[in-house]
């Protein structure tokens, strides 16, 4: 005979199903940080396609606007010095590499355009800077013609205080009837030999304005290194294929 089975205790809940107390003892498991790692660099990855793609497609778009507006900009400073109607050669493909010369005061590469007429050498339109400025380096550009002459010459780039050797600019010179660079244009070297390539402080032919010597000096004398390096090697200048590196000659 079996025995009675203990009595029920009222206050005692009744057991959970099976079921339920392996739901509560062994929840899911969370993704693991290597699922979590993998997902979040497909999502870089697809970001920085489409990153990539929209920069190189803008890039495609904007280029040729790019390029026309620096073409523009470049003919735009070279009409300061050498007027259109002078030329009638496509100048910015007509021109040639030259290297760091001393003679011009500069430390980098640059680029010499050779303007012709009717197939006629006309003028070389090239960079100058002048190392000695009172506040720096004053960069230049000059067009000096086929027969020797300094067409113009305008200032690029300066540090020269304002107010007082800024003249050197004209865009900055307070005399707008004849700015004092414009002194320069057509002048040609043989009418200033015997050292009067100069301002005339120092003995030569040229205005300086008063308590801003050094400015007008520094461009003085580089426009006269200019002038004579160009006149002297023109010939080879213009014969020069296009695109080729000038070198100099040795003596």
């Amino acid at each position: 005979m079996s025995e009675p089975a203990p009595p029920v205790d009222p206050s005692t809940p009744p057991a959970p199903p099976a079921q339920a107390a392996v739901a509560m003892v062994s929840p899911p498991p969370a993704p693991s940080i290597m699922r979590i790692s993998a997902r979040t660099a497909v999502i870089l990855l697809l970001f920085t396609l489409a990153f990539t793609a929209l920069m190189a497609g803008t890039y495609k778009l904007t280029q040729p606007l790019v390029e026309a507006s620096a073409q523009a900009e470049k003919l735009r400073l070279i009409g300061e010095v050498l007027p259109p109607l002078m030329y009638d050669n496509t100048l910015l493909d007509d021109a040639v590499t030259l290297p760091p010369l001393k003679a011009l005061g500069l430390d980098d590469a640059t680029t010499l355009y050779r303007a012709r007429k009717d197939g006629r050498p006309v003028a070389l339109v090239f960079e100058v800077a002048a190392p000695d400025g009172y506040s720096g380096r004053i960069g230049l550009i000059a067009a000096v013609s086929a027969d020797g002459r300094l067409l113009a010459l305008r200032v690029t780039q300066h540090k020269e205080t304002p107010g007082l050797g800024d003249y050197i600019d004209p865009k900055k010179d307070r005399n707008k009837q004849q700015p004092w660079i414009h002194q320069f244009d057509g002048v040609g070297f043989d009418s200033v030999l015997g050292g009067k390539w100069k301002v005339k402080k120092d003995g030569g032919r040229f205005d300086q304005r008063a308590g801003a010597t050094i400015s007008a000096r520094a461009v003085t004398n580089a426009s006269g290194r200019a002038l004579l390096w160009a006149h002297e090697r023109s010939v080879n200048l213009f014969e020069l294929p296009a695109g080729q590196t000038f070198e100099e000659k040795a003596k």
